[in-house]
């Protein structure tokens, strides 16, 4: 929106968005009362007419303004109380008729000032009995409620009206109570300005608000697959505030992350030279215990030098992410350390099944299985994603007998599962090696420098996922959890 390009404060538009909301609601009461006004003065107009009607047809007062009287010749006068009076001219066709007699309060309904009326209209039967039957009100006044009854709806009635030793009448009132003569009704109008503001002002909130959202979850998932370097300065003049700053802190952060790697890297293109020219000195060394303690020495400094390099690479997100078919890639790895003659397997996931419907030649519904394996595609860093599977096969294959690699998959995350056979560790034992360089109680039996868990945890924070474990009856399951897109 316009608004959110403006760049407001949250209170500035909070303010704006309650002034607006104010604003409306004063107008749309006010058209609401206006109309109700507009209304009630119709209703009473249609009221007095009715009042003033009643003397014209009892005593030959004049006839009210707005009212035209037809007098009925007798061929159709006749028709009126009889179940011929359809078949009057100008009536519509089909039609409901009213009846009703209106007197004065304590007179009988013939009595001489008697006023007779019938009501032909093409859409309603008007519900008169409450107006006749109440109490202590002149004919005047029914006949003013009659009419104001008949301003109530808009059904266009014809009126035929008789009083005592008078003839038929046919009264032309639409001027006064018809639908022409109705003020518009803006109510409705009214309820709809009031939504719309509603609803704008909602959406006004819901951008605002939306913006925050998105921002929250792209900096969530800033690390994985490779997230933007910055984020763009949008919505309210707040969150501009907020992202410059956290732009401001991530270049920072790629900085000294690109340092990091540059003094390491040195490190150990410096440490290189000594450590060749140690090589080569202890390989001159005659007794041949001392040469090998010296050797495994070197062999571990080295080892750890690869290892610090290789986590500081997972750490800094170098690898561009790509489409990845995960049943392949995970059975190449497989396939290697089959080709090492090391026992890891692959458990591929069971095919989907599909329920059938029961048919007239069985009671229970069929089963069946789709012929090809499901195709799971992923976007990952492929080489990121090997080093950490390779990581936990490696310490299945160091804490167990044997590694059991297996895939679970659903619509939004894959879990790639790897268990070993007869660990004595505990998930409580796995968690407190995650942290750089710790390492289990046998190290002295296992190689490596405990950077393992820490490196694959990081990959699969930057896969959106997590790294867990998990108690199995074979030995203990290490699950790469990654997201899928």
């Amino acid at each position: 929106m316009r608004v959110m390009k403006l760049g407001l404060r949250l209170h500035t538009l909070g303010l704006i968005v309650m002034g607006l909301a104010f604003a409306l609601g004063v107008g749309a009461t006010a058209l609401w009362m206006q109309s109700v006004h507009q209304w009630r003065d119709f209703q009473a107009q249609a009221f007095m007419t009715g009042v003033a009607l009643d003397g014209t047809l009892r005593r030959g007062a004049p006839v009210p303004i707005g009212i035209t009287l037809t007098a009925l010749p007798g061929t159709e006068a006749d028709k009126i109380t009889s179940t011929e009076i359809l078949r009057l001219p100008d009536l519509p066709k089909p039609a409901f008729v009213t009846t009703m007699t209106l007197h004065e309060p304590g007179q009988s309904p013939l009595g001489e000032v008697a006023l007779s009326l019938v009501i032909v209209s093409g859409k309603l039967r008007y519900s008169i009995g409450d107006i006749t039957s109440e109490e202590g009100q002149s004919a005047a006044q029914k006949l003013g409620a009659v009419t104001r009854l008949l301003a109530t709806y808009c059904s266009e009635p014809v009126v035929f009206a008789q009083a005592a030793g008078r003839p038929w009448m046919r009264i032309d009132g639409a001027a006064r109570w018809g639908c022409s003569a109705a003020p518009p009704d803006h109510r409705l109008l009214a309820v709809l300005l009031s939504v719309g503001a509603l609803m704008v002002l909602a959406a006004l909130m819901a951008e605002s608000l939306g913006h925050f959202d998105r921002f929250a979850h792209a900096l969530r998932d800033r690390t994985r697959l490779g997230g933007p370097e910055s984020y763009p300065t949008e919505g309210p003049h707040d969150l501009r505030e907020i992202v410059s700053a956290v732009n401001s802190h991530l270049k920072d952060e790629r900085a000294r992350l690109h340092k990091r790697a540059v003094v390491l890297s040195g490190v150990s293109h410096d440490l290189g030279t000594p450590a060749t020219r140690l090589r080569l000195r202890t390989a001159l060394i005659p007794d041949p215990d001392l040469r090998g303690q010296f050797q495994a020495d070197i062999d571990s400094m080295t080892g750890m030098i690869e290892s610090v390099l290789t986590y500081t690479r997972a750490e800094m997100n170098t690898e561009a992410p790509r489409k990845l078919a995960l049943m392949p890639f995970v059975q190449a790895i497989v396939d290697d350390y089959h080709d090492l003659g090391r026992p890891v397997e692959f458990q591929p996931p069971d095919p989907d099944t599909i329920k059938g419907g029961v048919s007239v030649f069985s009671g229970h519904p069929g089963h069946g299985a789709l012929p090809q394996e499901p195709r799971i595609l992923v976007i990952a860093r492929p080489i990121a994603l090997q080093r950490a599977l390779s990581n936990l096969i490696d310490n299945a294959l160091k804490y167990g007998r044997r590694a059991h690699v297996g895939i679970e998959a659903n619509a939004s995350h894959v879990v790639i599962t790897v268990e070993d056979e007869g660990s004595d560790m505990s998930v409580a034992d796995i968690e407190k090696v995650f942290a750089p360089f710790k390492r289990g109680d046998n190290t002295g039996a296992i190689s490596g420098f405990g950077l393992g868990l820490t490196i694959v945890a990081t990959v699969a924070e930057q896969h959106g996922g997590q790294l867990r474990f998990e108690q199995n009856g074979r030995g203990l399951r290490a699950c790469l959890e990654i997201c899928r897109n």
